[in-house]
């Protein structure tokens, strides 16, 4: 295949990659402000765009922010490509401290109380709702009794909290993002202009020198020199 890898990475490597990817964060960071900056659309779309994906990330929608941060733009006119680069502002360094904000948020605007010594914690109730996923799909092929208990803890004390508890810190996020990415796309997009009209300018002036240089005669001999057969 033309473009298979040469050297096939093992499930550690690709494991590894997604926390820190091979040419490092702030690679990664770079390449996605480049991809951003040349974005063929207005810079308030784009930074539009941008508010979008940033307030995507703090959503408990794990493996649809693409989807989330699309539908978002699109209903907002911002550009959906940006938006897509603006999710990466989730990412396994700040998942964490998206997730503490958004669940100590979403408890206190609900006046409940997520227990931190609770002996199952955050990790057991995430476990406890895919087994009841698991064992309910089982079920519905079997005799056995679907329970959603663990499925209904998850939602009540984690998953529900976390989406309404990440609206508040996804807008300021958002919002400071967009303003701040906006100066810094337009002052871009301004001076790649800039680049282009003078290059499409320098390239008409040596249009126009070639032109006005006279065309050297083939026998070699200046123009206007040889005189006409009939005049001999």
């Amino acid at each position: 295949m033309v473009f298979k890898r040469r050297d096939r990475r093992s499930p550690v490597q690709i494991a590894s990659e997604l926390v820190y990817p091979r040419g490092g964060w702030t690679r990664a960071f770079h390449y996605v402000k480049h991809r951003v900056r040349r974005l063929p659309d207005s810079p308030e779309r784009i930074a539009r765009g941008i508010g979008v994906g940033v307030f995507a990330a703090f959503t408990p929608f794990y493996g649809l922010h693409f989807l989330v941060a699309a539908v978002l733009a699109r209903l907002l006119n911002g550009n959906i490509l940006a938006s897509l680069s603006g999710t990466f502002f989730g990412n396994p360094l700040t998942y964490v401290p998206i997730g503490v904000v958004s669940l100590q948020t979403g408890h206190f605007l609900l006046g409940t109380k997520f227990r931190k010594d609770d002996t199952d914690g955050l990790m057991g109730k995430f476990a406890d709702a895919m087994g009841d996923l698991k064992d309910n799909c089982i079920a519905l092929f079997t005799d056995r009794e679907a329970d959603w208990h663990g499925l209904s803890r998850f939602y009540d004390d984690v998953f529900f909290p976390y989406m309404i508890g990440g609206v508040i810190p996804g807008l300021v996020a958002g919002v400071v993002c967009t303003y701040l990415s906006l100066p810094l796309i337009r002052t871009y997009q301004q001076r790649r202009r800039a680049k282009i009209k003078a290059k499409f300018e320098q390239i008409k002036r040596l249009a126009q020198a070639e032109a006005a240089v006279p065309a050297s005669n083939p026998l070699g001999s200046p123009p206007g020199t040889r005189k006409d057969s009939k005049d001999v």
